[in-house]
C-alpha cells in the first residue's frame, strides 16, 4: 500500500502522518489499529515494530536537526547584531577620541604661549622692582641729606 509522507503538530509534539488516496492517518492512528494494548489495559505506551521506531527515529532527528539549525542561524543573526552594535560604539569612540587629542593639542599650544607669556612677564616684573628699589635708595638718600 503506497503511503504519502508528511508531518502534523499535535500540541508540541510532532507526528508523522501517512496519507493514502483516500485517508490520512497518523503514526498514532495506525498504531493503535495494528497494537492496541499490549496486555495491560493502562498503558499508554506503543510498541512499534523496528521499522517504525527507525522511521520515528529518523524524523526525530530530522526535526532535531531543523531546530539546531535554526539556533545556530539565530545566533549567528545574534553575534552579526552585536558586531555591528559593538562597531558603531567603536566608530562613535573613535571620533570622540580624535575631538579629545585636538582639544588637549590645542590646550597644549595655549599652554606653551601662556607659560612664555608668565616668563616675560616675571621678567618685567623683576625689572620693575629693581627701578622701585633703586628709587627708593635714591630717595632715602636724597631725604636723609635733607634732613642733616
Amino acid at each position: 500500500m503506497p503511503f504519502a509522507e508528511g508531518v502534523f503538530q499535535l500540541n508540541q509534539f510532532h507526528c508523522p502522518v501517512y496519507e493514502t488516496p483516500d485517508e490520512q492517518w497518523s503514526l498514532v492512528e495506525l498504531t493503535e489499529l495494528v497494537s492496541p494494548n499490549s496486555g495491560s489495559e493502562g498503558s499508554s505506551r506503543a510498541v512499534y515494530s523496528p521499522d517504525e521506531r527507525k522511521e520515528r527515529r529518523r524524523i526525530s532527528n530530522k526535526e532535531s536537526a531543523r531546530r539546531s539549525r535554526w539556533r545556530k542561524k539565530r545566533h549567528l543573526e545574534n553575534l552579526t547584531d552585536e558586531v555591528n552594535r559593538l562597531s558603531l560604539v567603536n566608530q562613535k569612540l573613535k571620533n570622540e577620541l580624535g575631538l579629545i587629542i585636538n582639544e588637549c593639542n590645542a590646550l597644549g599650544r595655549e599652554n606653551d604661549q601662556l607659560k612664555s607669556e608668565s616668563i616675560a612677564l616675571s621678567a618685567e616684573l623683576s625689572n620693575l622692582w629693581r627701578i622701585l628699589a633703586a628709587m627708593q635708595s635714591i630717595s632715602n638718600v636724597t631725604y636723609s641729606s635733607l634732613m642733616i
